[in-house]
């Protein structure tokens, strides 16, 4: 079996990681990057840190707006699709990457795999519309809960879906084993005592009264607070005059390693996150989690106390931050671990009819 595969963004090279691992024992794998995150620190430290082969293209896409960058990955993956003629096309999540593979491929004859399909969060962020589209354009939909396939049965999408549960869970379990725990004598912290952030989609940090308000919530907890940086993020706090505000008071740093990341989210004390990922790593890993968002696609994690929705309110954040606590028990709705085995499994068993 030949499979292509598409990633763009830090999330898909995480999962990526842990299907390929499996996929490439037995069979053939095409790793195709868009280069919607393509500097270092974004992008090529995943592939040596989660130990899986750099990709076989890169088409070099870059930033732009949600249409003229999902376009020039439209163009470029029909090309490699033609030339590579694959036995599937998998994605991942619901970047723009993943809705352009999805377009290009329903185009096409090989069948579209969508990994974390039915994730839903009920808003109107770009990321939503990628995932309505991607999945019912999809062939194989892999959820990875019984939320998520219930989604998908609402919408009327019933047949190729699968429960494979979460391949970020895999993931996590490898990376875990493999945290880098240097970085908190590295940052100065120390373990259960800070409170890690993340801070990159568009709604917080393009608009300039949210970006301050998550500012100055976390500047206000007592304890340090680290905040690793995403690219888009610092070009924000410094187009809206808040990048001295935030860097004396936090522990600002370039982005991280996942291996890194995970021994920071494994550590500290609670997380305040905009990110669907980082919001569901904190649940593996026993973390308490703050999000910066109104709704979110993993609901489960709010409705098990794990979680606490608070968007861009800086009096909400800081409250949130105040009262987190570890519940005392935590549901299991996202499968054991072998979700990528289980994915491998089902693509084998398709592409051989």
């Amino acid at each position: 079996m030949k499979v292509l595969t598409v990633v763009g963004a830090r999330p898909q090279f995480v999962k990526a990681a842990a299907v390929s691992r499996v996929l490439r024992e037995d069979h053939e794998e095409v790793l195709v990057h868009t280069g919607q995150h393509y500097d270092e620190d974004m992008s090529d430290v995943f592939f040596e840190e989660l130990s899986i082969p750099f990709p076989d293209t890169n088409l070099g896409v870059g930033s732009d707006t949600h249409g003229r960058q999902t376009g020039a990955m439209l163009s470029g993956l029909e090309a490699e699709i033609e030339d590579e003629d694959p036995d599937a096309v998998l994605v991942y999540g619901d970047t723009n990457s993943t809705l352009a593979a999805a377009i290009a491929t329903s185009k096409m004859d090989p069948p579209l795999a969508h990994v974390e399909a039915g994730m839903r969060s009920g808003s109107d962020i770009p990321e939503e519309t990628n995932r309505v589209l991607t999945d019912h354009a999809a062939d194989l939909l892999f959820v990875p809960s019984p939320d998520a396939e219930n989604n998908l049965d609402g919408e009327g999408i019933t047949d190729g879906v699968h429960f494979s549960g979460d391949v970020g869970y895999d993931a996590l379990l490898w990376a875990r084993d493999r945290a880098d725990t240097d970085v908190l004598s590295e940052l100065g912290v120390a373990n259960r005592e800070f409170v890690l952030s993340t801070v990159h989609r568009d709604t917080n940090a393009d608009d300039p009264d949210k970006l301050e308000a998550i500012v100055d919530a976390l500047i206000s907890d007592p304890r340090p607070v680290v905040l690793p940086a995403h690219p888009r993020t610092v070009a924000r706090l410094e187009e809206f005059g808040l990048y001295g505000r935030a860097e004396r008071g936090l522990t600002l740093t370039e982005p991280v390693g996942y291996r890194q990341f995970v021994a920071l989210l494994d550590a500290a004390t609670v997380v305040a996150t905009d990110s669907g990922g980082v919001q569901k790593e904190a649940f593996f890993l026993d973390t308490p989690c703050v999000t910066l968002r109104e709704q979110t696609e993993w609901v489960e994690t709010v409705e098990s106390g794990w979680n606490t929705l608070v968007g861009a309110d800086e009096g909400a954040i800081r409250t949130a931050l105040s009262d987190a606590t570890t519940p005392t028990e935590k549901p299991t709705p996202y499968g054991d671990g072998n979700a990528a085995k289980r994915i491998v499994e089902v693509l084998s068993d398709v592409t051989r009819l």
